[in-house]
Parts: structure tokens; C-alpha cells; sequence
């Protein structure tokens, strides 16, 4: 959740859904902040922190949040896949200066057990299992990337990259990890708001390749999760949850959402 403190130009950005599926939420806040604190520093372009307040990690009556710079932008600007791509392609050479210390693929390997527990009982015992072999299945393929790892953006869809007065900015880091870059563009083909295989053209990458596809089918088993795990908490999105699920179990590559 994201809250503008008018008329101050900060932002309070406070995990929800996502705090069901994190132990320590605080410690994404904190790998957020140190990432995108670095990227600023080497100035990239990047929506920072608050330079107003103490931008955190603050726990408060065990509510975790942080403090951002307010960005005026177009919510509904999608910049075209060449764009998009060279964007992105630059983004990762500045993080590839990163010092490291972040997870090794942690919001793909680790996170979805935690979500896999939170659904035990709400849904189908055999689907459930189903989801679980996904899982292992996917964390065995995604064994060995540590040698082509580096800092990613974890989340790198068009929704990420505002168009500011300023140009664009990237946002929304939370699930920065250590991974190879095809899970970024694993991300991209996925999106429904831009032409993913030509923004993963435009990229120089081939949509085919057998580490992209592995991380397209683990983006698809993560985020067919959250959305399942979200509905615990709305329960007015579990028709919306229920089609995600079966659309993941007619098609569980993630190529289709």
C-alpha cells in the first residue's frame, strides 16, 4: 500500500498482502532501500528515498514501512518495448556494480513456500500438491544460475517505470534479489500492458532461451501464488484468484496469463 503524505512530497509505503508471505517484511524494506539508495548514488535514474525523513525500515505495532520521494507521473504512460528494453538493459549494468549481499533468487525460491503453507486448507489438497512439485521442479532447474547472477530488479514490468516530468523513473524494488537477468525479462514477457517478446528482443535476449523459459514458469507459479494469497485477505477476489489458478493449471509454463 502507498500512502501520498500531502502536502508533503514523501510517500509511506506500508506491506500488505505481501507482509502475509514474509516473515521479517522489514529486511525486503531494508534490501529495497539499500538497492535503490546505491542506483541513486550512481545516478540512475530511480524514484529514491525520502531525503524529508528517516526513510526506514520502520516497524511500528508490528506494521512495517518506509518513506519515498513523491513522484508526479503518468499513471497510464507505457513506453514502447524499444524503450523499455534499453531502459531495462541499463538498469542492469548499473546493478551489476552492486556490491552483492542480496538472496540468491530468494522471492522465487524462498517466499512461495511460505505461501504454499498459507494456502494449506483453501484450496484443493491434490492442486495444492501439484503446486508444491512446481515448486521443487522449478528450484532444481534454477539450480547452478549463481554463476550468471547479479542484482536485478525483481519486478520489472512496464507498471515499475514512471514517466515523471523528469523522464522515466524506475520503481518499486521490493523484490530486488540476486538472479539472472532473464528472470527480469521473465517479467516483461509476462506483462499484459506492452509487446513482452519484442521489449525481449529489443533487449538482445531470445524469448526461447531455456533459462528465460525456466524463470517465465517460475514467474507464473510465484505470481499465481500471490494472487491466490491475496484473496485471503480480499475476499472478494477469489473468483479472480480461482481463474488464475486454473489458468495456471491448463498452461503452468507461464507463457499464457
Amino acid at each position: 500500500m502507498r500512502v501520498h503524505l500531502r502536502p508533503a512530497p514523501v510517500v509511506a509505503r506500508v506491506p500488505t498482502v505481501t507482509a502475509l508471505g514474509r516473515a521479517r517484511p522489514e529486511k525486503a524494506l531494508a534490501r529495497e532501500l539499500d538497492v535503490v539508495s546505491f542506483l541513486a548514488g550512481a545516478g540512475a535514474p530511480v524514484v529514491p528515498p525520502s531525503d524529508l525523513l528517516p526513510a526506514g525500515p520502520h516497524v511500528r505495532d508490528g506494521v512495517t514501512l518506509s518513506f519515498w520521494a513523491y513522484a508526479e507521473h503518468e499513471p497510464d504512460h507505457v513506453p514502447t518495448p524499444a524503450t523499455f528494453a534499453g531502459m531495462l538493459a541499463e538498469l542492469h549494468a548499473a546493478l551489476r556494480t552492486h556490491p552483492g549481499g542480496l538472496p540468491l533468487l530468494g522471492p522465487v525460491l524462498d517466499e512461495p513456500l511460505r505461501l504454499l503453507d498459507l494456502l494449506a486448507g483453501t484450496v484443493e489438497p491434490d492442486v495444492l500438491a501439484r503446486l508444491r512439485e512446481a515448486h521443487a521442479d522449478l528450484a532444481r532447474r534454477l539450480d547452478g544460475v549463481a554463476a550468471t547472477a547479479q542484482a536485478v530488479h525483481g519486478d520489472a514490468h512496464p507498471g515499475n517505470l514512471l514517466a515523471t516530468p523528469d523522464g522515466l523513473r524506475w520503481n518499486d524494488f521490493e523484490e530486488c534479489m540476486a538472479g539472472p537477468v532473464g528472470w527480469d525479462l521473465a517479467c516483461l514477457l509476462r506483462t499484459t500492458r506492452m509487446d513482452g517478446r519484442a521489449a525481449v528482443r529489443a533487449y538482445g535476449a531470445d524469448p526461447g532461451d531455456p533459462v528465460l523459459r525456466t524463470c517465465l514458469a517460475a514467474r507464473g507459479l510465484q505470481g499465481t501464488l500471490w494472487v491466490l494469497v491475496r484473496a485471503l485477505r480480499f475476499p472478494e477476489r477469489a473468483g479472480a484468484a480461482r481463474a488464475a489458478l486454473d489458468a495456471w493449471l491448463a498452461d503452468p509454463t507461464g507463457a499464457t496469463r
